[in-house]
């Protein structure tokens, strides 16, 4: 590389052990033959050269250095003893990639510095002073935000995986204030994953404006006293030596006593000899091919670790012997990872039965395992093809599915792990490609393996229909000879295993690992758990209901027709519209653009009957019970499950873009329970015989999340008291007291309490209250003049989503938003409304997922094995427990659902949780 033009010096300063973390999470376990763990040094290889190849070919750096932490401890632990105490320990198998890391450094010929006592932060700070001093150009690349503090005019943070530069703006868009009181902000807000204690009750947001009033941390301790607000000021003047101490903490040491000088750090490009050596010793075949490709050395290829996920020529086959399948498990329980698929005779987990199992080590090549095929006859199979019997198949399989070294890759895997578990087998431990892309892209795309194998792989999978048939003609798997079913079955679990390879890698330098090992992956197991539970229906009551509903419909029809004047079909939406647009002449119609038909959806009917028209009134009613009638009373007697006498949803964890569940065959997310009709259809879920249910409900979870969000400390103050919340804010907005409040005032209060977290428009409001739509702007208005916090926050996430094109809840899970840029300007609203919602209701969904993952361990270790969580709608769990234990339960459930934020996030509103006990869900209630 040659020197820049202008003369000026240039030196990369490389934070090698931000490096080694990102490449360690990023990729999954990987050995060399003698089993050498060398995923991370493979990752930071990679890392490296793409660094050194795109400064070869772009900014062209005179000096360049690696710079490594030499051990956990350092001076910052003689100022604080408890300086990092809460991190964990290096993980097992990335201590003895350390020092091959060093020697991969060496290989690359680029110089490498740690030195005892000191972070690498702080050789970087002492590097990029001196060269400052000389006046060279710095760019430190890391994504560590404590290292802002050394940007200045002619020093640069690039964070090289995501391809970003930051200077003077970036530092103020993160912290509020300018490089040189970055360390003022950190002293203050603390920081909770090094420890450094800073100021209780201060995060970084308070102490921006807190630095930028009084221009540093000296002035502003000092005048503490003047600060008006009395838990700050008060909590300032306790901790002010420890805000001096956590400066100290923070604040990077200039003056490291290093040894190699700048002048040691020149650019140049590796000697092929011990470049070669080093990835041959390593295994890193494709690498390798880069490396020669870019330098022009001879490297030739040797063995590799596989880390291809495309091949020119795909090997499936069919095992229908023990010998060969023993094969298949030897090589899986080697290579410690193996993609797993299974394929059925239905899609239903509580019915359906186990055909085969597919299984691949490496990209291309798979193997069908059939155990089920033929089984009961048919048409395509007189016989029964040869495969290995089921039991004999299932009892060498086991060992391998539950073998806790060898990771188990599958595409929604909770399918397959409810499927085995039926057969006696516990699929651990796992990873979900669905899962992954979900935490990585949601909003933009579905995460069915069939999209994202065209969207990754540009690979168009075997469809159903081309093995199995459409229509009435179409037969299930067991039915579908073994060729076919070889080469459909093999290629699902060869794609997954490629996906891995693709969506693993993107988790941690996108910043979403967290919510996938926190959120995703370890409900797989719970909801599984609770889909094989399901829960008892009295099928009696059900009936009973379903005539009720019967007899609601016909006279409602009859009303309905009286009222028309005429004979028409109500359940026909172009009939209704003519009657009541061209026969009634009622205003406000619109006909559908696509149709030419009158347009009477339930947002048309509901502002009819708001204006006292009864005919839409009553059409409403009819497709209510209409639709509980055939959602429910009728569809749930004929879902109840014959082997179980149990209804069993299924849970959805990847097909909404904020992280809420949903469910279906029966969906119980859109049971209608503020109606009388609704809430009797949760009568009939009941207890076994000897048992009750428990309901846990959060209460008013998304307005506290919202108080919490945008800081309204009216709002946080009423939750935390146990104040009303709709009397209060209707008391704030209209000026009336709590006392003797009028319940349709409350009421008003409550639209608006609830519509904000939704974007409500005066339109929506006003249809919602039934008044105008002037009134309702007013009441808006009157709202935010109130509670301003809230108007900022929702200004400042939707310009923050048009911005990066999604929003972030609490815990970092990534809600992508395309309506945002959408060129129509109803569909940009309703994006807009979507980004206000999205970071509360999502945190909501956040903290329910996180409640259920902690549920399990908190029932067994207070030794309530027997009580069985058997739901999940939106903000409510439902438990099944035998008599005697439900009162006990109680609160061992009540606790881990208000606890289920720590230790992540500490809300500043409590999360409460109301329980009922009953012998029917509504009892419960």
């Amino acid at each position: 590389m040659s020197e820049p033009a202008d003369g000026q010096k240039h030196i990369y300063l490389v934070d090698g052990s931000g490096f080694i973390f990102r490449a360690y999470h990023a990729l999954p376990p990987m050995t060399r033959k003698d089993g050498t763990p060398v995923n991370a040094v493979y990752g930071f290889s990679n890392m490296l050269f793409k660094l050194l190849q795109d400064l070869g070919e772009n900014e062209k750096p005179t000096h360049l250095a690696v710079i490594f932490d030499a051990a956990r401890k350092n001076f910052r632990n003689d100022i604080y003893a408890d300086y990092k105490a809460h991190r964990p320990p290096a993980p097992e198998d990335l201590v003895p990639q350390f020092s091959l890391i060093r020697d991969a450094v060496v290989a690359f010929g680029v110089p490498s510095i740690e030195l005892e006592g000191y972070e690498a932060d702080d050789l970087i700070a002492t590097y990029a002073a001196e060269a400052r001093k000389r006046g060279w150009k710095v760019t430190i690349v890391s994504s560590d935000k404590d290292l802002m503090q050394l940007i200045d005019d002619d020093t640069e943070l690039f964070d090289s995986m995501k391809n970003v530069r930051i200077g003077y703006d970036g530092v103020e868009a993160k912290f509020g204030v300018t490089p040189d009181k970055v360390v003022d902000v950190q002293s203050l807000a603390g920081d909770s994953v090094d420890n450094v204690p800073g100021v209780p009750g201060i995060g970084i947001k308070t102490a921006a404006q807190l630095i930028n009033e009084y221009g540093d941390l000296d002035t502003l301790l000092a005048r503490a006293g003047e600060i008006k607000q009395p838990k700050r000021r008060e909590s300032l003047i306790e901790h002010a030596e420890m805000a001096r101490i956590s400066r100290e903490l923070v604040r990077l040491a200039k003056d490291a006593p290093v040894e190699v000088g700048l002048d040691d750090f020149t650019v140049h490009e590796p000697e092929a000899g011990p470049l070669q050596a080093f990835l041959d010793a390593q295994q890193f075949r494709s690498l390798k091919v880069k490396v020669n490709h870019h330098y022009g050395h001879d490297l030739a290829a040797t063995d590799p670790v596989s880390d291809a996920v495309t091949v020119e020529k795909t090997e499936y086959v069919c095992v229908t012997d023990m010998d060969a399948l023993k094969g298949w498990i030897k090589a899986a329980t080697e290579a410690g990872q193996v993609a797993v698929d299974t394929e059925t005779t239905g899609l239903n987990t509580s019915k359906a039965d186990l055909v085969g199992v597919s299984l691949s080590i490496e990209p291309g090549k798979a193997c069908y395992i059939p155990v089920g095929h033929g089984v009961m006859g048919g048409d395509l199979l007189a016989e029964k093809p040869k495969q290995i019997d089921k039991a004999e198949a299932l009892a060498a399989l086991k060992p391998l599915l539950e073998d806790p070294a060898v990771l188990k890759i599958g595409q929604n895997l909770k399918y397959d792990m409810s499927i085995l578990a039926r057969e006696g087998i516990d699929l651990h431990p796992i990873d979900d490609t669905m899962l992954m892309s979900y935490a990585l892209d949601a909003g933009l795309h579905g995460h069915g393996m069939d999209e994202l194998s065209s969207l990754h792989l540009d690979i168009t999978p075997i469809p159903f229909k081309d093995v199995a048939g459409t229509g009435k003609k179409q037969i299930t798997f067991d039915q579908v000879p073994l060729d076919k079913a070889t080469d459909y079955a093999a290629e699902d679990a060869d794609i997954t295993g490629r996906l891995y390879r693709i969506l693993k890698p993107r988790l941690a330098p996108e910043q979403v690992t967290t919510v996938y090992e926190t959120l995703e992956r370890p409900l797989v197991p719970v909801l599984s758990a609770m889909e094989r539970a399901g829960i008892k229906v009295d099928v009696a009551e059900l009936n009973r209901l379903s005539n009720e509903f019967a007899t609601g419909i016909q006279k409602l029809d009859e009303e309905i027709q009286k009222l028309a004047g005429r004979p028409f079909n109500v359940a026909s939406p172009k009939q209704l519209g003519e009657i009541l647009f061209e026969d009634m002449g009622l205003k406000g119609g619109k006909k559908s653009s696509k149709t030419g038909a009158w347009t009477t959806d339930a947002e048309v009917l509901e502002g009819l009957a708001n204006e006292g028209h009864e005919l839409p009134a009553k059409v409403l009613q009819f497709r209510q019970f209409a639709k509980l009638k055939s959602t429910y009373t009728d569809a749930l007697v004929a879902q109840v499950n014959d082997r179980t006498g149990r209804v069993h949803t299924s849970y959805h964890l990847a097909a909404t873009t904020t992280g809420r569940l949903s469910s279906n065959d029966p969906n119980l997310q859109n049971i209608p329970i503020r109606t009388e009709e609704g809430r009797k259809i949760r009568k009939a879920f009941i207890a076994e015989k000897g048992n009750v249910l428990i309901a846990a409900d959060y209460s008013q979870i998304e307005l506290r999340i919202l108080a919490h969000i945008a800081g309204i400390d009216a709002l946080k103050e009423a939750f935390e008291k146990g104040t009303d919340i709709h009397a209060m804010t209707a008391s704030e907005v209209f000026g009336v007291p709590v006392e003797g409040m009028d319940p349709m005032v409350r009421r008003q209060a409550k639209a608006i309490n609830f519509g904000i977290i939704y974007g409500i428009s005066a339109f929506g409001l006003a249809r919602q209250l039934g008044i105008s739509r002037g009134d309702a702007q007013g009441y808006i208005d009157a709202y935010f003049e109130r509670f301003p916090g809230i108007r900022h926050y929702m200004t400042e996430t939707v310009d923050g989503a048009k911005e990066k094109g999604y929003v972030s809840t609490l815990f970092g899970r990534k809600c992508h938003i395309k309506a945002l840029t959408d060129k129509n300007p109803m569909k940009r609203g309703f994006g807009e409304r979507a980004a206000i919602n999205a970071p509360i209701q999502g945190t909501a969904a956040d903290v329910i997922r996180r409640a259920m993952i902690h549920m399990p361990a908190a029932l067994e270790d207070a030794g309530l094995t027997d009580v069985r969580m058997l739901l999940q709608v939106h903000d409510e769990l439902v438990f099944e427990a035998p008599e005697g234990l439900a009162e006990k339960a109680v609160p061992v459930i009540r606790e881990t659902m208000a606890n289920a934020c720590a230790p992540a996030l500490e809300l500043t509103v409590p999360l409460i949780v109301d329980c009922g006990i009953g012998k029917d869900w509504e009892e419960a209630h």
